[in-house]
């Protein structure tokens, strides 16, 4: 298995993670009104400054989010395909870093939207 590499890996990878979300019954209801494909190409852009460096994104992650009104259980869900997904298509440091930074992201998120402090580092993948 390769790490991630390109914004085409990117694209797959969201793909495929995304595709998850939007039948868990969990995390569906949040993403019903999400037009994926008009949605991905900032998905991209944004995983892409993450991981590979990319100049151009500089959007606040937190605004663009802060209305799907979000709760520790939806973030359990989030992170648990995130890290399935990302552990099934890819292997390498570029991979174990978005996994450290979507939990930094998951824990970020939570602190303002609650005030409170919720350790997903612990998170199973199942």
């Amino acid at each position: 298995m390769k790490d991630i590499e390109t914004e085409e890996d990117i694209s797959r990878w969201m793909n495929a993670f995304y595709e998850k979300l939007l039948v868990d019954e969990v995390t569906a209801p949040k993403f019903k009104d999400l037009d994926l494909p008009a949605h991905m190409p900032r998905l991209v852009q944004f995983w892409a400054f993450v991981l590979l460096d990319k100049s151009g994104y500089s959007t606040n992650v937190f605004e663009k989010h802060i209305h799907l009104q979000l709760e520790k259980e939806h973030f359990d869900v989030w992170l648990n395909y995130f890290r399935a997904t990302t552990d099934e298509m890819f292997k390498g440091e570029r991979a174990e870093t978005a996994k450290q930074r979507v939990t930094l992201l998951a824990t970020t998120f939570m602190h303002k939207l609650s005030g409170e402090y919720h350790d997903f580092s612990e998170q199973k993948k199942d």
